[in-house]
């Protein structure tokens, strides 16, 4: 279940509660006047970083492919 919290707690400890959701995994409602404002929801963990490298070691080479083929075929079409 997601926890609530008055918007007043969440401004004075804002860096914890970050804190608390990265480590928890867990979404934080932040709520003014008992009426829900916004969600602090963790990043998912596969949206971060870059991806290059990501595809290494997936590709399999069959045959030689340095020397040229006997297949004749036209770049531009």
């Amino acid at each position: 279940m997601d926890e609530i919290m008055k918007a007043g707690k969440f401004k004075a400890e804002c860096l914890k509660v970050m804190e608390k959701v990265k480590k928890t995994r867990r979404k934080i409602i932040i709520t003014k006047r008992n009426v829900p404002i916004v969600k602090v929801v963790p990043i998912e963990e596969k949206t971060v970083g870059t991806a290059f490298g990501k595809l290494k070691g997936t590709v399999k080479f069959k045959g030689n492919i340095i020397e040229p083929i006997d297949e004749v075929w036209d770049a531009c079409s």
